[in-house]
């Protein structure tokens, strides 16, 4: 099953942990464009004008409601930046990447 056919599981299992470094790299092969930075996964979409960016931004809040999984978003002119992580579980999990690859195929 591919990430963009799964759910968010909010809450997640009291005994979830976050994704090791491992488990991490091999769902990062399934968001092109994304990375591990600051123990975060984010990716920088870049639009043509400031209302697609803005666009974008709105399909992701959308999105974001829908599966109970909210990214930090920073808008700066036609460039929207990501940053997903799962603070119940101090880093990442799968949650992130679902929501990812969502985004991705929104932009």
């Amino acid at each position: 099953m591919s990430l963009v056919d799964e759910r968010c599981v909010v809450p997640l299992p009291k005994a979830t942990g976050k994704l090791d470094e491992a488990q991490a790299a091999a769902l990062l092969a399934e968001v092109p464009g994304f990375r591990i930075e600051g123990g975060m996964l984010r990716r920088t979409f870049e639009f043509a004008t400031f209302p697609a960016g803005i666009a974008f931004v709105q399909r992701v809040a959308e999105l974001a409601e829908a599966e109970n999984h909210h990214p930090d978003i920073d808008v700066r002119y036609t460039k929207v930046e990501l940053a997903l992580v799962t603070h119940d579980v101090g880093g990442l999990s799968r949650n992130d990447f679902i929501v990812a690859a969502k985004a991705t195929r929104l932009a």
